[in-house]
């Protein structure tokens, strides 16, 4: 199975970016137990799973940014004139 790309989180829309950030931490936390209870099979999900956590989580932080960004550009024009 390969890595899964940043262009499919960067589809997403806020709100499906922000459940999906819920979801794939909540199986981080059950990777996490199975490898405790030695149940775990599948030890490379939990690189898969870290990896969309991280892409997830950029993307939320750049629209984060272009959003201020963007409040911040029209800020600036408006007290120039």
């Amino acid at each position: 199975m390969a890595l899964p790309k940043i262009e499919d989180a960067r589809k997403l829309s806020d709100e499906e970016i922000s459940e999906e950030i819920t979801s794939t931490k909540k199986k981080l936390f059950q990777l996490r137990l199975q490898q405790a209870t030695r149940r775990l099979e599948k030890t490379h999900e939990f690189k898969h799973t870290k990896h969309r956590l991280g892409q997830l989580l950029t993307v939320e932080h750049e629209r984060k940014l272009g959003k201020n960004n963007k409040a911040l550009a029209t800020t600036v024009t408006t007290e120039e004139n």
